[in-house]
């Protein structure tokens, strides 16, 4: 049971952009570093791949921290994600320096944390493969030429051609839920972190320093000298939030199958290239899992986020597609096992960029959100430059000055 915070004067925070405006200066990303002010006590709302990773590097650096997840850790979109990393593919966008820094220390976890056996870390290669839809049920392998460089199980009828987009040296996948899991125990075990469930609401600051104070769980005060919002898609249960921006969440559907023989499906990822009979063109995607399990997922559409991550739903027709997919792609994913049929919603910023780093106008208030598709790769370069800001003033491993949430209030002076 949560006991009652007694501390200074503090008040509910209500920041409207005007305000926000007049308070954020040029180079939101500097920050006093905590050589100045002691040990601190942390708050990371959302326990997700990104919050989870908050999380760990943040109480690696000896803060305090409790993680606050409303339902359980990796039940929404990081625990029903593909997991698949890239080191070049954000290349030529300002996200470039993000995800190669992530990349590489997503290999350094695994080393650390035992990642190939923990939450199924491994190198993939990676193949563009165009299907087309036959005019009937796929029922037989495809009797068009194959492609030598075509792994065996990759034999359903509508496969045509493909390609090698990504090796071991640049592609590469997690379990995402293992992953996130594993990184909060790590958090928790090894450098005494905290798991708090309960309903985040409100974020409290004392206005004559403008400097956060408390969280609000289950109606009551949390003490916190720091506080990360890393509440992905919920970002908009933010005022805060939502008054400096808009994340708007978009709903995507997946399938995980089971084949009768696992160790027949090789690690290759699949991007697809799918043509229905009727003519739609899609981009299914194709991850085999080191668990023996295969995961599809594509199918997206923009919808409400429900208050309760354990009320989401996925569409009847969606799953129906996906299934097509996997029966157009593999004998061996047409009669393999349904495990699971499940939807998840991704956080999108207005900019298409993440929100990494202090809220203006507010000491001590971060927000690490907005990372769309990108989530699971960037998280543990989210998690280590935003600790580094936090603890030093300024974050060394990633340049954080494109993904400043202040960019919105300077973007709105225009």
């Amino acid at each position: 049971m949560l006991t009652t915070w007694r501390g200074p004067p503090v008040v509910n925070i209500l920041v409207h952009r005007k305000n926000l405006r007049a308070q954020a200066g040029g180079g939101g990303e500097e920050a006093p570093s905590m050589a100045s002010r002691g040990r601190e006590t942390a708050v990371v709302v959302g326990g997700g791949a990104v919050g989870a990773c908050a999380a760990y590097f943040l109480a690696k650096r000896g803060l305090r921290v409790t993680l606050v997840e409303q339902a359980s850790i990796a039940c929404a979109a990081s625990g029903k994600a593909g997991g698949f990393l890239a080191l070049d593919w954000c290349d030529s966008s300002p996200l470039q320096p993000l995800a190669r820094a992530s990349f590489l220390l997503h290999q350094k976890l695994s080393q650390e944390l035992d990642g190939p056996s923990s939450y199924g870390y491994r190198a993939v290669h990676t193949l563009s493969v165009m299907v087309q839809e036959p005019s009937s049920n796929p029922s037989s392998p495809s009797s068009r030429p194959r492609a030598s460089s075509l792994p065996s199980w990759i034999d359903g009828s509508g496969v045509r051609t493909s390609s090698c987009i990504g090796t071991p040296q640049t592609t590469a996948q997690v379990h995402p839920f293992l992953f996130t899991r594993k990184m909060v125990s790590a958090a928790v075990e090894g450098h005494g972190a905290q798991v708090l469930i309960g309903k985040f609401s409100d974020v409290i600051v004392d206005q004559s320093r403008s400097r956060v104070t408390a969280v609000v769980v289950d109606g009551t005060q949390i003490p916190a000298d720091v506080v990360v919002l890393a509440m992905g898609p919920w970002s908009t249960r933010s005022k805060i939030i939502t008054a400096l921006t808009s994340i708007s969440a978009l709903k995507a559907h997946s399938i995980v199958l089971r084949p009768a023989d696992p160790s027949a499906i090789s690690p290759h990822a699949l991007f697809l290239k799918y043509r229905t009979r009727e003519g739609r063109v899609m981009d299914p995607e194709v991850y085999p899992r080191p668990t023996g399990e295969v995961y599809v997922c594509g199918m997206s559409e923009e919808v409400e986020v429900p208050d309760d991550p354990d009320h989401i739903y996925p569409r009847k027709d969606s799953i129906s597609m996906l299934k097509r997919v996997a029966a157009n792609v593999s004998l061996s994913l047409q009669n393999a096992e349904m495990e699971v049929e499940q939807a998840c919603f991704l956080p999108c910023s207005e900019d298409g960029l993440p929100l990494i780093g202090q809220i203006p106008g507010v000491g001590g208030l971060y927000a690490a959100t907005g990372h769309s598709c990108w989530g699971i790769l960037n998280a543990p370069a989210t998690g280590a430059s935003l600790a580094e800001l936090i603890v030093d003033g300024k974050s060394q491993l990633v340049d954080l000055k494109a993904f400043d949430p202040a960019r919105f209030v300077r973007a709105s002076w225009r």
